[in-house]
């Protein structure tokens, strides 16, 4: 009800910290409000009887008196979204505050209050296009000759506040009210409607926050970092946000609201250098930081303002720290014996530790890049790794070139929250202006995407779509390489190079701490060596599905299939055909040995540890010519006058994919259906497996190889399948010391098969889920047409509440599920189970499995690291502090 930010200060102030006196207006009136587009009934009564407070408890009177009190009002929702809603300061400022401020702070301060409530007034509230009211104050700048807007002379400042109003005016069609009340009603409800910006709805989608929470508005007395040249505005973190060292971090601007420092206007200086000019100020401030992560246990987050040499804090909340630093406060803070091993797991998120094993930026070419002149500046490294990128200099561009297949790095004079959706698109981040504690890196370290900021030696132009650095032109679209850790920016895209996880001490760590809580299994999506060899250093527990139809996607290898699916066809039409089955078996011949090649790199890979094998099942339409294409070209030859030969043979190939052609190739021949129909390619596939296991064994390797039917819907399919391959041992086992007789069992990704696998397990001796095909035939949904056409507009809408293709639909792919399972252990068999699809890798889709009973998960190898991290926070969610 009082917003993180709320509920936050009025506990700070019980605990006796030196907190602006304020109220605040919870969440409900903001959904009254956003339901109604009117207040509820009561609520300005209740806001003017908090004024009056607010005046007893401060001593001033707001917007009037011989010491007035002006306020400001701020978002706060109760899940964190840094800078995504809307705050109005100074409010209550009129004619006559303007001359009661000068003749208490000076006339140079009164015009600086002013200034700011007119521009920020006129955008939040009047809705007036923040460009305008800039371009004004550039001109002023430039006019006036001063470097900060905050040096001008008072009569240009006044020149300046006139010039603000007249915009406001103009644009709004309406004046700013000189009544200081109607200031602070329409402020809240400024901030009320913020909650339903672009910007907000784009942040909460993309971390799937509710859309009908709302935020509660903090009213609060304003102190003043720009009252004389004691004061300051500033964040800082309690540890190195990036790093997770433990350090005070952060920055701060003197003569400065709040506001400068996070919105990135200007390029602050290090917090350290306060010790210098205010050390009283800065001692206070290391003090009450550090006694404020003692009390939370947790790394904060702390915007702050120093009036005349007096701190005080405008907010503390959980710091926004990158993965590495995540991860190294939680082993740290467990270290110190401020969390348990359990708290220590539970406090990084599962679904940002694969951020840490991005690449890097190669430091041979870097360096080499530094010799030959690409180095083009150096800014602050505020979000770690390293990334390669076409410059895209808007958000709206980030996210066409991104769409376009582009790797982008999204370039800005400074970022705000109206550019959220650019930085979701963009592979990293880069702005001319702003520290490390800015909008750009709060934002991108909490992505886990490299960001360099405060690279002040370049001029971003996006209305000329170019950036310049001295004398050297970047054009929108040429690539640039950024360094988020050194916050070097080099010309041209530098290699990058893996990381590791052993070179991750402080994740190697934790993930061990989570490999002695779990209790679910976790294996990899692999289907070639190096992928395994990926798996395993990312620390599988082996391989949970290694899909043969992948091994033939490289062009010779494609040419061959399409000639095996061809021959089988002819065949299947003509069996008597000598020429053809001497040609069928040629082909699968040519595949055996590929395959057994593939097969004994991949057990090689694996060590020991479990593989399964998924047989074929390969969409003929992702294997053979599109119909369309061979038109063309028979076209194209006929045309050209080819010979009677190529044209024949581009005829042959032609009818035979028309009388192939399937409707819907995803509902159609493949999977065990394939293997019924052409058990030859079964059989072919078990006898590599034979050849590579036989192949090790006399290498004294050693090997576990399981293999999986794909698609089965039926018991009987099951039954036939495991016929066709126990008579392929049959025929291909040697002696009894060299026999090799591999477990059988069934994917389940079809309901019917889920609804039947009591029935099913008569044959398979274990079950894999595939819930990636699952969960299209349970929706009705193509993921590939879904996801790009209408997905995200039904959750933009609640229509659904998450992807159902990235977390697991609990209620009804995990009703079938569930059903699978409950009818195994009613057949009385103990049968290992495991969910192959990529829901594998999703943390909140991890926690469902653990809880269904599943023994292991299985996705891609970059994911193996978050599902052992969530394997582990599910059990200690069941059970903690063991």
């Amino acid at each position: 009800m009082l917003g993180g930010k709320g509920a936050e200060l009025a506990n700070l102030t019980r605990l006796g910290f030196p907190i602006p006196p304020g109220f605040t207006i919870t969440t409900e009136a903001c959904r009254h409000y956003l339901r109604s587009r009117d207040a509820p009934p009561s609520l300005w009564d209740q806001v003017n009887e908090a004024v009056s407070v607010l005046e007893q408890e401060s001593g001033l009177t707001y917007g009037r008196g011989p010491d007035p009190l002006l306020v400001s009002v701020r978002s706060g929702a109760a899940v964190s979204m840094p800078g995504m809603m809307d705050t109005v300061l100074n409010v209550g400022v009129n004619e006559e505050v303007v001359e009661r401020l000068s003749a208490t702070y000076g006339e140079h301060f009164a015009l600086d209050v002013h200034r700011r409530f007119v521009q920020m007034y006129g955008a939040v509230v009047l809705g007036v296009s923040p460009d305008a009211l800039e371009a004004v104050k550039a001109d002023a700048r430039a006019a006036g000759g001063a470097s900060r807007i905050e040096d001008l002379d008072p009569p240009d400042a006044r020149d300046l506040i006139t010039q603000m109003i007249s915009v406001v005016e103009e644009e709004a069609q309406r004046a700013i009210p000189p009544d200081p009340i109607d200031q602070l009603h329409a402020a809240i409800e400024a901030v009320f409607r913020s909650w339903e910006s672009k910007r907000s709805a784009d942040y909460r989608a993309h971390h799937g926050i509710p859309a009908d929470l709302g935020t509660a508005v903090t009213v609060m007395a304003m102190v003043y970092g720009n009252a004389d040249r004691h004061s300051c505005s500033g964040v800082l973190f309690t540890r190195d946000p990036a790093t997770g060292e433990r350090r005070m971090f952060g920055e701060f601007l003197t003569r400065s609201q709040g506001e400068d420092v996070v919105a990135g206007i200007a390029t602050p200086e290090p917090l350290q250098a306060m010790a210098e000019s205010m050390p009283d100020a800065f001692r206070t401030l290391v003090d009450i930081a550090g006694r404020i992560e003692s009390h939370y246990e947790d790394p904060q987050d702390i915007e702050f303002t120093v009036q005349s040499g007096r701190p005080y804090i405008l907010q503390s909340r959980e710091a926004k720290r990158s993965p590495r630093a995540a991860v190294r406060v939680a082993v740290d803070m467990c270290s110190e014996g401020v969390l348990t091993r359990d708290r220590a797991l539970l406090s990084v998120p599962a679904d940002t530790i694969h951020h840490l094993l991005l690449p890097r930026l190669n430091e041979v070419e870097a360096e080499a890049a530094r010799g030959n002149g690409q180095l083009l500046t150096t800014g602050i490294g505020a979000s770690p790794g390293g990334v390669s990128g076409a410059v895209a200099l808007t958000a709206d561009r980030a996210v066409e070139m991104a769409a376009g297949g582009q790797r982008v790095l999204m370039v800005r004079p400074e970022t705000s929250a109206e550019d959220v959706h650019g930085f979701f698109a963009a592979a990293g981040v880069l702005t001319a202006r702003g520290g490390a504690t800015s909008h750009a890196a709060v934002v991108a370290r909490g992505l886990g995407i490299p960001c360099v900021v405060g690279t002040e030696s370049i001029q971003v132009r996006p209305d000329l779509g170019r950036i310049t650095c001295g004398d050297r032109v970047i054009e929108e679209g040429w690539q640039l390489s950024i360094d988020g850790a050194s916050g070097e920016v080099f010309v041209g895209a530098l290699e990058t190079v893996e990381a590791r996880v052993d070179e991750e001490t402080h994740l190697s760590e934790l993930l061990s701490w989570a490999d002695q809580r779990r209790r679910l299994g976790v294996r990899a999506n692999a289907d070639t060596a190096a992928e395994v060899e990926r798996a395993m250093e990312f620390g599988a527990d082996g391989v949970g599905l290694c899909r043969t139809e992948h091994m033939f996607f490289e062009p010779e290898r494609l040419d061959l299939v399409r000639q095996m699916i061809l021959a089988a066809n002819a065949f299947a039409r003509w069996p008597g055909d000598e020429l053809n089955a001497w040609r069928y078996r040629q082909i699968l011949d040519r595949l055996q040995a590929i395959q057994a090649g593939d097969f004994e790199g991949i057990l090689r890979a694996a060590r020991g540890m479990p593989v399964v094998i998924r047989l074929l099942d390969p969409p003929l339409h992702e294997f053979l010519p599109p119909r369309d294409e061979l038109l063309n070209d028979l076209h194209k030859l006929r045309a050209e006058r080819a010979s009677s030969q190529e044209i024949s043979e581009r005829e042959e190939l032609l009818s035979a994919v028309e009388e192939m052609r399937e409707a819907n190739p995803m509902l159609g021949l493949r999977g065990c259906r394939l293997g019924i129909l052409y058990p030859d390619i079964f059989r072919m596939q078990l006898r590599a497996l034979t050849d590579a296991v036989r192949a090790l064994r006399a290498a004294g390797v050693p090997s576990r190889p399981d293999v999986m039917v794909p698609l089965v819907s039926d018991p009987n399919e099951m039954a036939e399948v495991r016929r066709i391959l126990q008579e392929t041992v049959r025929e291909v086992t040697g002696p009894a010391e060299d026999a090799f007789s591999p477990r059988i069992g069934a994917m389940i990704e079809t309901p019917r098969a889920a609804l039947m696998a009591d029935a099913i397990s008569e044959s398979a001796e274990f079950f894999s889920f595939g819930t990636n095909d699952l969960t299209q035939l349970t929706y009705g949904f193509s993921r590939d047409d879904a996801e790009g056409k209408f997905l995200s507009r039904y959750i933009e809408k609640g229509v659904l509440d998450t992807d159902p293709f990235q977390t697991i639909d609990r209620h009804g792919v995990g009703g079938l599920l569930m059903a699978g399972l409950d009818g195994i252990r009613l057949s009385g068999r103990d049968l290992e189970t495991g969910v192959c699809g990529e829901h594998g890798g999703d943390p909140a889709s991890v926690e469902f499995f653990s809880q269904a009973g599943i023994n292991y998960v299985s996705c891609s190898p970059y994911r193996v690291p978050v599902a052992r991290l969530a394997a582990a926070q599910a059990e200690v969610r069941a059970a903690p502090d063991r």
